[in-house]
């Protein structure tokens, strides 16, 4: 194979993967809420879902939902998730894969909480808040990561070029 010269402008595509410590994960994932949860179905296949969620400081991710949705149905039955958070279909991404649990209402209204500061701020009365999530019969969707990684971007692999 030949190597093509890193001033070809194909060079400003290259493929890149950077591994990070929980740090770099949450940092990565910060005002990124539009995510792709992939969860199991009973006969195996993986179910894909786009959610708004957010990645706390302490790298959960947190996912609004309804008790009745199948993500919800799938995660009551097998608890390893895959999560995908990305900067936009041509930025980098970063898969995290887990445990989730799904809280129910009442105990779903701390995380609730969190869920909406972290994504849109300050509420105006949380008691209220909390009650709409109650009369809606929110749930909360919390996956804990048992690994991620690396960040990554697409484009040509590294090894087509050469060093000028």
């Amino acid at each position: 194979m030949k190597k093509i010269p890193r001033s070809d402008r194909r060079a400003q595509s290259i493929a890149t993967n950077r591994s990070v410590d929980l740090e770099g994960l949450v940092e990565f994932s910060a005002r990124k809420h539009q995510l792709v949860l992939a969860t199991t179905r009973r006969d195996g296949r993986p179910q894909l879902s786009l959610v708004t969620g957010v990645v706390t400081a302490a790298g959960e991710v947190l996912v609004s939902t309804y008790p009745q949705r199948a993500k919800v149905r799938n995660i009551r039955r097998d608890p390893h998730v895959s999560v995908l958070v990305m900067s936009g279909f041509d930025g980098a991404w970063v898969q995290i894969d887990g445990d989730a649990e799904v809280v129910d209402m009442p105990e779903a209204a701390d995380g609730l909480v969190e869920y909406f500061r972290a994504i849109s701020g300050e509420h105006p009365d949380w008691d209220e808040y909390r009650q709409a999530m109650a009369d809606q019969g929110k749930s909360l969707i919390r996956v804990r990561p048992t690994r991620w990684g690396p960040i990554a971007t697409g484009g040509f692999p590294p090894e087509l070029f050469e060093d000028e």
